[in-house]
């Protein structure tokens, strides 16, 4: 990787979900701005994300966002080194609206394009307040549409030794929450009930993939909660809403717990991070935070705020890119199914 004398600041662009998001970042680990534009009201009075109502969402709102993160950071076009922006894994035509912004304005203003992978961006997340973190080390990425154990060999040099095989993880969170009548987003509402309710309660599985001991499957635990709910009412028995809650969220995580741990043994990490929407779940850092403790390995977690979907994440992954030599040219497009580690 070529080191870089003077400070690289980096505008980065985020909208493959339903936030839409800019960030001013300076040389990887210095966030000048990040700013983000929420659609979760919308979306939350139909249950779930409604992908064509979020590409129109991000269409209102992305000039006005990539303004603001300018502005707050007191610079202009001419200030910035580069133009990056999540081009995928992602919705489509939310994936669109920000790679098209994002060539707009390279072009316009003759700045260098780097596209960046979403999920090398949540992980990359963990350099921003961590800034002793630096590869190797296992990072554990827990989202709603995706669950991935990784071995971060380098700077955007990744294995990945372990995935899900059905639901995400926060995807399961929120089918579970929708199911017991807490509604949209998922994940932070079952934590907030589960604190009411005791985790041992009720005993839903944990699901092992045979002959793939790091990969994960949700859908199991998802489908025993809906199946426990339905004979409470065959049976008219009252649903613990907060033990439910408590439960399902102690099965879930004590299987990332123990996949982390047992991928830390194989690989000899002496460290560990989280990243993505779930990674800010309480439940989940205090069970891998004393996993971590017993075995002597350096946990690193980014707070709430840069753990959902933000631009400040892919202007950290950009700034490794930028010095890697990556630059995209104008035929850049939206890769709604991008693995990680493909170009």
């Amino acid at each position: 990787m070529v080191s870089c004398e003077k400070d690289v600041v980096i505008l980065a662009i985020e909208s493959s979900c339903d936030e839409t998001a800019a960030a001013v970042v300076q040389n990887g680990r210095e966030v000048l701005s990040n700013i983000i534009s929420s659609q979760i009201a919308m979306h939350t009075l139909y249950g779930g994300v409604v992908p064509e109502l979020a590409s129109r969402k991000h269409i209102e709102k992305i000039n006005q966002v990539m303004a603001e993160a300018l502005a707050k950071a007191h610079m202009t076009l001419n200030d910035v080194d580069a133009i990056a922006v999540t081009y995928g894994p992602g919705l489509v035509g939310a994936l669109l609206v920000g790679v098209a912004e994002a060539k707009a304005v390279a072009y316009a203003a003759k700045k260098p394009l780097i596209g960046v992978h979403h999920i090398e961006g949540h992980i990359s997340a963990n350099y921003i307040e961590n800034k002793e973190l630096k590869p190797p080390f296992l990072c554990l990425v827990v989202s709603g549409g995706h669950t991935h154990l990784v071995q971060v060999e380098d700077y955007g040099v990744y294995q990945i030794i372990g995935r899900t095989r059905d639901d995400a993880a926060g995807e399961a969170f929120d089918k579970v929450a929708r199911a017991i009548g807490l509604g949209y987003p998922g994940g932070p509402k079952i934590e907030q009930v589960s604190r009411e309710g005791n985790a041992d309660a009720i005993a839903f599985p944990r699901a092992k993939v045979a002959e793939h001991p790091y990969d994960f499957s949700f859908s199991g635990v998802k489908s025993a909660v809906l199946n426990f709910i339905n004979g409470c009412k065959m049976k008219n028995i009252p649903v613990n809403q907060a033990d439910v809650a408590a439960s399902f969220q102690k099965a879930v995580t004590d299987v990332l717990v123990e996949h982390a741990m047992m991928a830390a043994d194989e690989f000899h990490t002496d460290q560990l991070a989280i990243a993505g929407g779930v990674a800010s779940n309480g439940v989940l850092r205090a069970g891998m935070e004393e996993a971590c403790k017993q075995k002597g390995i350096a946990f690193y977690h980014p707070s709430p705020a840069l753990c959902t979907d933000n631009a400040a994440m892919i202007g950290a992954a950009a700034y490794y890119e930028y010095l890697a030599g990556r630059r995209d040219g104008w035929d850049l497009n939206a890769v709604p199914n991008l693995k990680l580690g493909e170009r």
